[in-house]
């Protein structure tokens, strides 16, 4: 799907319609050092392996794209709600 670099939406910070810059939102890096992920590693330890089985079979062939909206004039950043697409191009 073909999306503009640029979108004209309402900005709740501004309380009107203002030009928005579109980007793709991006997970950022895990930390290893987070509760979740120390507990995940202890009980991979040792014998009895992964904690639930890894899937190997997927139902959904594609993921929800979601996309970040900043206001051009207060740098507001909202988050359309994500869609299925197998591609985005932004431009």
């Amino acid at each position: 799907m073909n999306v503009p670099k640029e979108i004209t939406t309402y900005c709740p910070k501004c309380k009107n319609h203002q030009a928005h810059t579109v980007s793709l939102y991006k997970p950022g890096k895990r930390r290893a050092l987070a509760i979740g992920e120390r507990r995940h590693e202890r009980a991979k330890k040792g014998y009895g392996g992964q904690k639930y089985p890894l899937q190997k079979k997927f139902a959904k062939t594609t993921k929800k794209q979601v996309l970040k909206l900043k206001c051009k004039v207060c740098s507001y950043i909202l988050q359309k709600d994500g869609v299925r697409l197998t591609k985005v191009n932004i431009g």
